[in-house]
């Protein structure tokens, strides 16, 4: 049996997009990714994020804002930028590390002149559903991406 992959979705402060990634990967690739998400800072968990993904039948309540420095001593196989912050800020991690970027628009972001809540929500929908197309691609994607490796 082979180990499962370990996966960290690394965004500005692990609020939204990057929780969306995790949530999305336990749900589709648990069975062979290990994955956990994290952000260069920490903002708490965004309401919206939680009720899209709610609607999408995954319930990441219970998911909490970390810092990556929580995290840096997990032997990463592959670290997913899913913001140009992140990916301009991606700290180093030990030992043999992919990190590949693969940005997302950012839907607070997005969000904060729509005139009604439901033109806020749709665009965290939309960008759930992006998150979703592209974690269904994993594992066989990351070997294809835009990637640097860092060894100490």
């Amino acid at each position: 049996m082979s180990q499962k992959l370990k996966v960290l979705f690394l965004c500005t402060g692990n609020s939204c997009r990057s929780q969306m990634a995790e949530g999305w990967t336990r749900y589709l690739k648990g069975d062979g990714i290990d994955v956990y998400s994290a952000g260069i800072e920490t903002h708490g968990l965004n309401p919206n994020a939680v009720k899209v993904m709610a609607e999408a039948g995954i319930d990441i309540s219970h998911h909490t804002s970390k810092n990556v420095n929580e995290l840096l001593n997990i032997p990463f196989d592959y670290v997913i930028t899913v913001c140009g912050h992140a990916n301009e800020h991606c700290p180093v991690f030990p030992g043999k590390t992919t990190v590949i970027h693969q940005g997302f628009d950012d839907p607070p972001k997005l969000a904060a002149n729509a005139q009604s809540e439901e033109e806020a929500l749709s665009h965290y929908r939309r960008v759930r559903d992006e998150i979703r197309a592209y974690v269904e691609t994993l594992p066989d994607a990351l070997s294809n991406a835009n990637q640097f490796t860092v060894y100490l």
